[in-house]
């Protein structure tokens, strides 16, 4: 099974992250953001990635290190969980609809991390988290898991059918890149024998 566990700890924030990459998309998240407690269980349920999150942060000024330390968190879990990358399929994206909306994610386990960013929306806030913040959870697990990450909401009215929209096209693209492919099973997906640089 590929799993890790991470700590982080700041003067901000206190996270804690458990995964197992090979679940059945079971979940147990708590950060104290209502929204972003949703988003990350739809992560966890759509790429089958079991996913425990407990996070305690200073809300009391505003949700932006809780979010973007969150992403950092399970960025590392991810990575760590990965190990060597060793059969991976490497690649995977995903078009979600969601009723008027639709997204595209595509994705590279590449050691490089990267990320663009082309979701636009209409309204500062859903319920009390700021819409920006969602940028900043998506730039940092892409940093922290190594991930390149190419984020489209290529039409969409309802924020949090965008918004929903890519992170369950981040969920089934994860899901996908993960998967060990058989035909390669112990060797590394890349012409070079290593992955970054």
């Amino acid at each position: 099974m590929r799993e890790a566990s991470v700590t982080r700890k700041t003067k901000e924030t206190s996270i804690e992250v458990r995964i197992n990459l090979d679940g059945t998309g079971s979940y147990d998240v708590s950060t104290g953001i209502g929204f972003l407690d949703h988003m990350l269980e739809q992560l966890s349920r759509h790429s089958l990635m079991d996913l425990y999150v407990r996070a305690e942060g200073d809300l009391h000024i505003d949700f932006h290190h809780t979010t973007e330390d969150t992403g950092i968190a399970i960025g590392q879990a991810v990575n760590e969980a990965l190990g060597d990358n060793a059969g991976i399929t490497r690649f995977g994206s995903a078009y979600i609809p969601m009723d008027e909306t639709l997204s595209r994610i595509a994705l590279d386990i590449s050691a490089r991390p990267y990320l663009i960013w082309r979701v636009d929306f209409s309204k500062p806030k859903l319920g009390d988290m700021d819409t920006e913040l969602f940028k900043e959870w998506f730039q940092a697990f892409a940093q922290a898991a190594g991930i390149t990450l190419h984020v489209e909401n290529l039409y969409g009215e309802n924020n949090h059918h965008i918004v929903e929209s890519c992170f369950k096209g981040l969920a089934r693209s994860l899901r996908t890149a993960t998967t060990i492919d058989p035909r390669a099973a112990d060797a590394i997906p890349s012409t070079k024998g290593t992955l970054g640089g």
